[in-house]
């Protein structure tokens, strides 16, 4: 029996593997290997093999690639992802996200399928690969916070449509023109009824059938075989093919020969961009379901090595004929439904991939393509987020809208630019609110020392000529102007003078060197009407940029309170000295209250 201490014991959140385990986190698990665990990973292995030969030939299809190649992207990149990730669950291979992204990218230079076409998807797992073994070197995991939840859903919503209608030809049998339009794919398709494959359509329309049925009678029944072996037998039995069902036919046996992908200086150029998109789209969907089974199995996941690990798959499966590859969510689950307890299920899932590769690959002459259309119709159908939809709609239409765009323009533009208009917007988004963010006026709740927000609580009192505001966000450059004219405006609309200002600043967590300009402005143009201007509730950070510029000696203990309440006394009492002038001495300036703010870059 191994220690508790042990990295592989359920139930126990483990540190990160530290020193050399670190980066070899193989070196954590395989030497305290427990005995009890191997039935589970035993089987967890097998089960996800027998769903991954199917469903990685079908994504191989999906990226325009030969089928062989979704197994070759099925070996070698899962063992390595075995050796070097921190999930314990995480099942490797190709994905639909990524094989459309592949696609998508690559289809600019060659076509689909070709010997050109099969090149540039290798040498692009090679610079997906290096890109993110890079990232994960320099811990720069954190750019995938760019995207955001709603840029994600709309995201895969709209590449969910994108998949299915890329395998309509598949499904009606009828060679459609490429064409990034789906509503154009449709328009085509309906325009040819007459040339739909009626025994096709029925193989893919049986297979999506026996696919639901099965999957609603018991998840981690391997219901991508059956599919496969049930219209295989149908084919080879009723002699489909020869009657214009399209078949995978002869698929070469054993490995490619390792072999270093090339790619010229113009291919490089064409494929950045979609190589940048895998990486952080990969990257994003395998922590997801990386962090959800680690959270449930109670242990911890390290997302930079997780991009080391991922990175290092697409490398070393490039050599061996892979496109590229992530964790994908369904495998995953099936893995660790079956019982998979360490990434040992994922070594023994590549290994079963291997001998059928070596043994099995004349089975797959007669497997129709149409069932393996099927297979990828049933696995992006809950790619179509409608219950984030429903769910943004009620909680914030801000962010409804940032999905919507997104979804519009991944349909409308594309992969690669929907997610960069997605992102764009997010960012719009973002710098909006923190230039107009929420500034509360206070009033105190009666009998207590507490101040809350007059638009919200009617029970508040506000102080007769004392202004007291909350400003709920960082004060920088971008909100100085907004922060004048707003205090600005609330003077104007009061209906006795100005006495003093109190500013609530315990939601301001950073202050750069123009909103600290901006604060000394507005202490000086008060002082000098006689106006009280005093800040409650400065935090460290900002209390460290204040106490460098001199503000916070300029404002005094006059100026400055630990709560509200504090601040408020300070503000009606009496002057101590002929510095401190009494609230309102100089009414006559009242409405004349803040100069203008300096444009932003004055003080940057």
């Amino acid at each position: 029996m191994s220690s508790d201490r042990s990295p592989a014991v359920r139930g126990r959140p483990q540190p990160p593997p530290r020193g050399v385990r670190r980066y070899l986190p193989f070196l954590g698990w395989l030497p305290s290997y427990r005995r009890e665990d191997l039935p589970g990973d035993v089987a967890a292995g097998l089960t996800t093999a027998v769903m991954l030969i199917p469903q990685g030939m079908a994504y191989a299809m999906l990226a325009g690639m030969p089928p062989i190649y979704g197994l070759y992207a099925s070996v070698v990149p899962l063992a390595i992802y075995a050796l070097l990730g921190t999930s314990r669950q995480l099942a490797v291979g190709p994905v639909a996200m990524v094989s459309l992204l592949t696609l998508q990218g690559v289809s600019t230079l060659a076509e689909p399928s070709s010997e050109a076409f099969v090149g540039y998807a290798i040498g692009l797992a090679l610079v997906v690969g290096v890109m993110q073994v890079g990232m994960g070197f320099f811990r720069l995991g954190f750019l995938v916070n760019f995207l955001s939840h709603p840029v994600i859903s709309g995201f895969t919503s709209a590449a969910a449509l994108i998949i299915g209608t890329s395998q309509l030809k598949q499904v009606i049998g009828v060679d459609l023109p490429k064409s990034s339009n789906i509503f154009a794919t449709f328009g085509e398709a309906f325009s040819r009824f007459s040339e739909w494959h009626l025994l096709t359509l029925a193989i893919a329309l049986g297979s999506v059938v026996m696919l639901e049925v099965l999957k609603r009678w018991k998840k981690t029944f391997p219901r991508a075989l059956a599919v496969v072996v049930v219209g295989t037998v149908a084919v080879w039995g009723l002699g489909l093919d020869a009657q214009g069902v399209a078949v995978v036919r002869n698929v070469p046996a054993g490995f490619p020969t390792p072999t270093l992908p090339s790619l010229d200086l113009e291919a490089l150029k064409g494929l950045l961009p979609t190589a940048i998109a895998i990486s952080l789209v990969g990257f994003m969907e395998s922590v997801s379901v990386a962090k959800a089974f680690a959270r449930k199995n109670k242990y911890e996941i390290e997302p930079s090595q997780e991009l080391v690990g991922l990175g290092a798959a697409n490398v070393a499966g490039a050599f061996f004929g892979a496109f590229p590859v992530t964790g994908g969510f369904s495998r995953t689950a099936v893995n660790a439904e079956a019982g998979a307890r360490t990434p040992l299920a994922s070594l023994i899932t590549a290994f079963v991939i291997a001998i059928a590769l070596l043994f099995l690959t004349p089975l797959f002459y007669f497997l129709p393509k149409a069932v393996l259309a099927a297979i990828i119709l049933n696995a992006v159908a809950g790619l179509v987020d409608v219950h984030e939809v429903k769910h943004l709609w009620k909680v914030k239409k801000a962010d409804l809208a940032i999905l919507t765009t997104t979804f519009v323009a991944t349909l409308a533009l594309g992969i690669e630019e929907g997610i960069l208009v997605g992102v764009g917007v997010s960012l719009v988004a973002f710098i909006v609110r923190t230039t107009r963010p929420h500034v509360a006026v206070l009033g105190r709740l009666p009998g207590t020392e507490e101040y809350r927000n007059l638009k919200n609580y009617a029970e508040a009192e506000p102080t007769s000529g004392i202004l007291a505001l909350r400003i709920d966000a960082q004060f920088y450059f971008g909100n100085v102007t907004f922060l004048k004219d707003t205090l600005r405006n609330l003077e104007l609309a009061m209906s006795e003078p100005l006495r003093a200002v109190v500013l609530d600043a315990t939601s301001i967590n950073q202050l750069d060197s123009s909103a600290e300009s901006a604060l000394a402005e507005l202490h000086t143009a008060y002082r000098e009407r006689g106006v009280r201007f005093v800040i409650a509730g400065v935090k460290g950070p900002v209390r460290v940029v204040m106490e460098r510029s001199g503000l916070w000696d300029r404002l005094g203990e006059r100026g400055r309170a630990l709560r509200v309440h504090d601040a408020m006394a300070l503000a009606v009492a009496e002057p101590e000295s002929e510095e401190d002038p009494p609230p309102g001495t100089r009414e006559e300036t009242v409405r004349e209250p803040i100069p203008h703010a300096a444009p932003a870059h004055a003080h940057a």
